[in-house]
């Protein structure tokens, strides 16, 4: 069996803790302790109401819903953790402005040296864009442009950039990151245009789908696309959600779950990641659900 890491989407953890958004501190810690391997924070920068446009399914939650910011809440667990990865699943990175977005992961990078590990996208809602006075038909002009200046002040000073949407001349962005980079992961459907941008910008892929045929086929398009762009198609990462599946008291069936994983596996996924709600009631059951959840790699 493959190596592999085990995620925590971390949604909805404030609802063990009465609402309170220290409880994702808190939660993370123990993840921490008990050897999970990231912790995983999703992104809304604002929620429009018109939540039947959500183009994968119905969506499951009023817009009235608290969306608490995802790099807010990594650099306070970056201050009471040691090893866990801080990851986002996914980051709409076109809402914050390029120089922005890259100071402030840069600096995430300095309070967690290495550990970032950022899913970025453009989400799907046109609401959020407006809101922020941007036109989300250039989304993906904005993400890729975006994306191309980080990069640079990520490793250069002073940078200079030039693009549609994007612009600065010889600036000064340090500290830099450890690495002179973040790993970004893209949380996109697997289009061979899809592909190619991973393989030109990012690190890794966060499939819409659990189903192990769908991670299948992306992993192998966007390994071409590697191939093509003169990388390691090896080195490609993949966050796989585990599958759930409900038993007859309504709860998530674990081991049902666990069962899905060699398959995700074998097509491709590098990293496991459970949500909480389909099997936690209680936050007094999060020590045991984490150590399950590290023992599974050995386990597998």
């Amino acid at each position: 069996m493959a190596k592999f890491g085990v995620a925590l989407g971390m949604f909805g953890v404030h609802n063990y803790y009465g609402g309170d958004a220290r409880g994702y501190v808190e939660a993370a810690r123990l993840a921490d302790a008990a050897g999970v391997d990231q912790v995983v924070f999703t992104d809304h920068v604002v929620m429009g109401e018109r939540t039947d446009r959500y183009p994968y399914g119905s969506f499951p939650l009023p817009p009235s819903e608290p969306w608490f910011e995802p790099l807010t809440l990594l650099s306070a667990i970056a201050a009471v953790t040691a090893r866990i990865e801080l990851a986002t699943g996914i980051l709409i990175a076109p809402l914050r402005p390029a120089a922005l977005l890259a100071k402030m992961l840069a600096t995430l990078d300095t309070l967690a040296p290495g550990r970032l590990q950022i899913g970025i996208g453009i989400g799907w809602q046109r609401e959020e864009f407006e809101a922020e006075g941007l036109d989300f038909d250039q989304a993906w002009t904005l993400l890729d442009d975006g994306v191309r200046a980080m990069k640079l002040l990520w490793r250069e000073a002073p940078a200079s950039f030039h693009s549609q949407t994007v612009n600065f001349e010889r600036v000064y962005s340090t500290p830099f990151p450890q690495a002179r980079s973040i790993p970004l992961w893209y949380g996109v459907k697997p289009t061979e245009r899809q592909a190619r941008r991973i393989a030109e910008l990012g690190a890794g892929w966060v499939p819409i789908s659990s189903a192990a045929d769908y991670v299948r086929d992306g992993v192998q398009r966007i390994r071409e696309a590697f191939v093509a762009a003169g990388r390691d198609p090896a080195t490609l990462q993949v966050r796989a959600h585990a599958p759930i599946h409900y038993g007859a008291d309504h709860r998530g069936d674990f081991e049902r779950s666990v069962a899905d994983i060699p398959a995700l596996l074998d097509a491709g996924a590098t990293v496991i990641e459970f949500e909480h709600h389909p099997y936690i009631r209680d936050k007094a059951e999060l020590p045991e659900f984490y150590a399950r959840l590290a023992a599974l790699k050995t386990r597998l």
